[in-house]
């Protein structure tokens, strides 16, 4: 670490193995062991693991099935997505007791602008220092910290003291850091780009700094240029803490290839109002309903419609879907591997006025599933589900999904016992 941290305002903050941290925060006597979290279907993937089970090379999107074989000696546990989401906002929430310039990049890491605390805490090492202490003190568990003039610097100055780290990267070293580096560490070289700059003859970021910027844009156009600017440390993007959000969405993947137009519906049941309740959450409304169809063979099929009028209630987006499902042109035993919903246009639900149709009741499928927002945020969301949903078995192994709010109980008591006021299925009238 550098003494030298003028002009270094741009701190990249970064959970260490962060699920399997907090797994092990719960379960301290896992500490020193390989722990791995992922789905534990044989289609799940690794989403963290601890250092100890890197070690026998176990890596985040490998599948569960070779980390086993790699690391047969390892525990396994599955996934509490509710928890870490709940972590994610209590260790947000010490980022910006900082500062209000936070651009969070997903549940553990973000990066945060601190020109104007300097003032009131220091340095920006000080700065750093002070966030690893809270987070440590608060949750149990560790991050790195990259403090750099500029983003990407800072993202890999994180990555490369982990675990538990701090590195500075002055202005006056920006060069002698990144040069050395291999060309994967720069954004945006993916594995073809890194195929023709190998082929180029170009293996560090000092080669590419090297070659003339017409030579980059030749041969990888405008990523070309961008690439050779980032070779000089030249990065003008600044922390983005109020980013719009252009969609939300779930998908999953089945256990086993799915051929069942029935079962999928159930699926496409379940995702709709998983999307609903994150839209609601955000407090928006969506124009445009997409699905996505996965095939065995992989080949992937995306189908979108535009509604008449925007929603965040699950039983429009489930039509819109199942629409889109039915005229996706598939056989009607094309067997899927994975099926998705995502809602997109959005915009603020309290601008969006609702034309009512003839026959419409002002009350009826929102307030509905507002009501069960507000059990399944005591109680959980498995509370209360559409009657379709009960019984089924065809259970998914692992979700991709953007909880905006997550709950705040990991274990949930059982549901009420009254739900007479709740609709009993999604495909009748609700029932208020």
């Amino acid at each position: 670490m550098s003494g030298d941290d003028t002009g270094c305002h741009i701190l990249h903050v970064d959970m260490d193995a962060f699920y399997a941290s907090v797994e092990l925060r719960d379960q301290p006597d896992l500490r020193g062991k390989p722990v791995v979290v992922g789905g534990l279907g044989a289609r799940g993937v690794v989403l963290s693991a601890t250092y100890e089970a890197r070690a026998f090379g176990v890596r985040s999107a490998m599948p569960v099935g070779r980390a086993r074989r790699l690391c047969p000696q390892g525990i396994f546990l599955p996934p509490r997505h509710r928890l870490y989401g709940e972590v994610s906002k209590e260790v947000m929430a010490i980022f910006r007791s900082v500062t209000p310039e936070v651009e969070p990049l997903s549940l553990d890491e973000a990066f945060l602008d601190v020109s104007g605390a300097q003032r009131r805490l220091g340095s920006p090492t000080a700065i750093a220092e002070q966030i690893r202490r809270q987070v440590r003190e608060q949750q149990s568990i560790t991050c790195s910290v990259g403090v750099a003039p500029v983003k990407f610097v800072a993202k890999i100055a994180s990555a490369r003291c982990k675990p538990d780290g701090l590195l500075v990267v002055p202005g006056s070293g920006l060069l002698a850091f990144l040069h050395p580096l291999p060309v994967s560490a720069l954004w945006g070289v993916g594995d073809r780009a890194e195929e023709v700059l190998s082929r180029l003859g170009l293996r560090t970021v000092g080669d590419i700094a090297h070659v003339p910027e017409a030579t980059m844009r030749r041969e990888l156009g405008v990523a070309g240029a961008h690439l050779h600017a980032l070779a000089w440390g030249r990065d003008s993007r600044p922390v983005s803490p109020r980013r719009e959000e252009k969609s939300v969405g779930a998908e999953e993947t089945f256990p086993a290839d799915v051929d069942d137009p029935e079962v999928i519906k159930k699926e496409l049941l379940r995702l709709s109002g998983r999307t609903a309740r994150a839209l609601r959450s955000a407090g928006c409304v969506a124009r445009t309903v997409t699905v996505k169809l996965r095939l065995a063979s992989f080949k992937t099929i995306t189908r979108s419609r535009t509604l008449s009028e925007p929603t965040d209630v699950a039983r429009e987006i489930y039509t819109a879907a199942c629409a889109l499902y039915e005229g996706s042109g598939l056989d009607g035993r094309a067997r899927l591997r994975l099926v998705g919903v995502r809602a997109a246009g959005l915009r603020p639900a309290t601008g969006a006025a609702r034309q009512l149709a003839f026959g419409d009741r002002p009350a009826g499928w929102r307030e509905a599933e507002q009501a069960v927002d507000r059990i399944a945020s005591r109680f959980g969301t498995d509370a209360v589900r559409p009657a379709a949903l009960f019984g089924t078995s065809q259970e998914p192994v692992q979700t991709s999904q953007e909880p905006v709010q997550a709950a705040s109980r990991d274990s949930q008591p059982e549901a009420p016992s009254n739900l007479r006021d709740l609709p009993r299925n999604l495909g009748n009238e609700p029932s208020i």
